[in-house]
């Protein structure tokens, strides 16, 4: 039994495989960790790029592969390769087709599971403003977040594309990333005391949560479905859900009473009433009552 030490990205995988596939290692002989302080315990070494060819590999599995990669379970690695081996030295090229085949199944599985995870990232960040670049006057944010998978450079060109504007981090435990507005840089993770306390934008985030509550439509059990409690100690808007929850029925009930305020008229739109005289001319109608008026006010002038 051959163990093989990783760094846990797809990237450090794919590297050994590669050497691995090439030399026609078979994955039944193989055990991978990706955990250094284990090497020790199984006398494993470090796998370098082999000279020999490597079969072609789909597309598909890539894809495949470097999504369940993200993921945490450990035999992850393990799976990855012998799909791979049986795409390729197995010639089982149809092999991916196969939903019910348990390799592909599970990495299935995983692959779900870091997309979750990636949508959660997408919803649940908060930056918080540090401070300006004295050099480029480029606002500076921080923000931190705790995934269940390593699934940070999956997540931030999210961010990149929708934050181009501003520097910013995204601080985890496992990985950081860091924009400056011309690249996308990834340093190891850190500790939660590396996040600095709340700013002021975070007050204003709450007024804005508070003012888009509709205490008509909570659902809680849906909401913490989209929502789960894990992500709340991260999120300014936390603290104020449990009130808004328990005072959302006497909310309703103060809505209800209230009486119904008079339509005020539409605002005047010279476009929008080009609209109105158009269609009215086609459907061979009387101009609405604006225009009407319209007219008459010109030819009283």
């Amino acid at each position: 039994m051959q163990t093989v030490v990783i760094s846990p990205s797809f990237e450090a995988w794919r590297k050994s495989a590669r050497s691995l596939l090439a030399r026609g290692v078979p994955p039944e002989s193989l055990l991978w960790c990706d955990d250094p302080r284990e090497a020790p315990l199984f006398g494993a070494q470090q796998e370098t790029a082999a000279d020999g060819p490597v079969p072609r590999v789909p597309p598909a599995f890539l894809d495949l592969a470097r999504t369940a990669a993200a993921h945490t379970a450990p035999q992850r690695w393990g799976v990855l390769y012998q799909i791979l081996w049986r795409l390729t030295r197995g010639v089982q090229k149809h092999l991916l087709q196969m939903g019910t085949d348990p390799d592909v199944y599970q990495a299935r599985q995983w692959c779900k599971a870091v997309g979750r995870d990636i949508h959660k990232m997408h919803a649940f960040v908060r930056f918080r403003q540090t401070g300006v670049d004295p050099a480029t006057g480029r606002e500076q944010f921080v923000a931190w977040f705790e995934p269940e998978h390593r699934i940070v450079r999956l997540a931030t060109p999210f961010f990149e594309r929708r934050f181009a504007s501003m520097d910013w981090s995204i601080l985890t435990p496992s990985e950081c990333a860091h924009w400056d507005g011309a690249s996308l840089v990834f340093t190891e993770g850190v500790d939660r005391s590396a996040v600095p306390d709340e700013d002021a934008l975070e007050e204003l985030w709450r007024t804005y949560y508070r003012s888009i509550f509709n205490p008509a439509r909570v659902k809680v059990r849906a909401m913490q479905s989209e929502m789960p409690k894990k992500y709340w100690k991260n999120l300014p808007e936390a603290p104020l859900i449990a009130g808004l929850i328990s005072g959302s029925q006497t909310r309703v009930e103060k809505m209800l009473a209230t009486e119904e305020r008079p339509a005020k008229p539409a605002p005047k739109n010279a476009y929008l009433e080009s609209l109105a005289r158009r269609n009215a001319a086609e459907r061979g109608e009387e101009p609405p009552p604006r225009e009407i008026q319209k007219n008459r006010e010109q030819g009283a002038t």
